[in-house]
């Protein structure tokens, strides 16, 4: 029996950070892997039919588990991220779903030793 495990939950960390209503500010969060469930419900959803765009929204809040002590993602609760957060899950959201991991293979330039390094977005560090 195999023990290859899928990763399907990924840690992030947002450029600026989400504002709560008693104004701190939440910047690291997990985002799980969609599924075909993911995807439909974003279809169905009514917002979504009214207004297209609003799917990103959607799908956002389904994936994402916690942004800081915040467990309850929801599209209102994601209205009030800055532009600059919503550009970066979104990448992040492409990045995990359409390449399977946050991990690329590299190479040393020097010893030609091939090995993965964590991909980092715009917000990490």
């Amino acid at each position: 029996m195999s023990s290859d495990r899928i990763q399907t939950e990924f840690e992030f960390v947002l450029p600026r950070g989400l504002i709560d209503a008693q104004g701190g500010v939440h910047r690291q969060g997990v985002m799980r892997l969609a599924t075909a469930k993911d995807e439909m419900c974003v279809q169905k959803d009514r917002g979504v039919q009214d207004n297209p765009a609003y799917g990103v929204l959607v799908m956002l809040s389904r994936v994402i588990t916690c942004i800081g002590t915040v467990t309850e993602v929801t599209p209102t609760l994601l209205e009030g991220l800055f532009s600059r957060d919503l550009a970066y899950l979104r990448e992040f959201y492409n990045r995990i779903n359409q390449e399977g991991e946050a991990y690329i293979p590299v190479q040393c330039p020097q010893c030609n030793r091939q090995f993965q390094v964590e991909l980092s977005l715009s917000g990490e560090f």
